[in-house]
């Protein structure tokens, strides 16, 4: 679809959504094309990592308000805003922002696992300045990465921060110069791509596991994948590299 672009860049699955002349706001086409790119990053093995983007310097300003007017479904059903925000992934996936991540774009960057900003990024949630909430993830997403306090403003203000406060903040993981970030989001695919896809997979599933449930039904989830990733062949590469002194061959079997 015209509306998202994937790109192969190794291992990595360069997605960039491509709708410069609004902002990339997401609309139903925006929604279909993410959905379809991540659809392409799970089920080509020979891809380890995405790194999602935005044209022309911009993330994506949210939902395209108008598109919303006319009836059009910036949501994909099990799948959330953008085809993303409620996606459940098994392959890492970066955000890389330039310019605008407002709204519904700040929530497609809460929905990666790791995001890569430029310091004169701007990050906000306005919906309540239109008289809605942040429900593509920010309200319940945001107070679980920050502090309550700070999460709050942001809901509760609408007002936006750089890329350089997100940072300080620690909602970003690198912050880069002006017109970096997709640069510096496909170095750190690769460090990510070094490592076996299973457990990598194995980590996400986790983490999504253990969020909010007592100790004790967290380390039973992990218990049985350990147990799984114990009877790969990727657990026997890593042991047998290592000793070996060279770099191992995931075949994510």
């Amino acid at each position: 679809m015209t509306e998202v672009r994937t790109e192969r860049i190794g291992s990595t699955l360069l997605i960039t959504i491509d709708r410069p002349e609004a902002r990339n706001a997401v609309n139903a086409a925006v929604a279909a094309g993410l959905a379809a790119a991540l659809d392409e990053l799970e089920a080509d093995p020979g891809l380890r990592v995405g790194v999602l983007t935005g044209a022309e310097n911009t993330f994506s300003a949210g939902m395209d308000l108008k598109a919303a007017l006319k009836g059009e479904s910036p949501e994909i059903p099990g799948r959330g805003f953008g085809g993303l925000t409620e996606a459940e992934l098994t392959k890492p996936l970066i955000a890389a922002v330039e310019g605008f991540a407002m709204g519904g774009g700040f929530e497609l960057a809460l929905g990666c696992d790791l995001i890569v900003a430029a310091e004169d990024a701007k990050f906000g949630l306005p919906e309540v300045k239109r008289g809605l909430i942040a429900a593509g993830g920010g309200v319940i997403r945001l107070p679980k990465r920050i502090p309550h306090h700070l999460a709050m403003e942001f809901l509760l203000t609408g007002e936006p921060v750089t890329g350089r406060r997100a940072g300080e903040l620690g909602l970003v993981n690198r912050v880069t110069p002006s017109g970096d970030a997709a640069a510096v989001a496909l170095q750190l695919a690769e460090k990510l791509a070094e490592n076996a896809p299973l457990a990598l997979a194995a980590v996400k599933k986790i983490v999504r596991a253990a969020d909010g449930v007592p100790d004790a039904e967290a380390f039973a989830a992990q218990r049985e994948e350990t147990k799984n990733l114990m009877q790969s062949a990727d657990v026997r590469e890593g042991m047998t590299a290592f000793a070996e002194r060279r770099a191992p061959k995931w075949t994510g079997e």
